[in-house]
């Protein structure tokens, strides 16, 4: 099984901007792992400071990628 993390940072960020947010996404996401099952297909949308949608995670079977 692999973990997939897709996040646009084109939606007009500094790199200052991308650092911050990638960095608050770990951080968030990584301790919000827990609340999930985690087992292929599942998957969240990942959201910014500002709470519009850049990216999403996913588990997948490897066979999938």
């Amino acid at each position: 099984m692999k973990f997939l993390l897709e996040v646009n940072v084109d939606d007009g960020w500094t790199a200052e901007d991308a650092t911050r947010e990638l960095g608050r996404i770990l951080r968030y996401w990584g301790g919000n792992l827990g609340h999930y099952p985690f087992k292929s297909g599942d998957g969240s949308a990942i959201y910014d400071s500002d709470y519009r949608e850049v990216g999403q995670w996913r588990l997948v079977a490897t066979s999938e990628t």
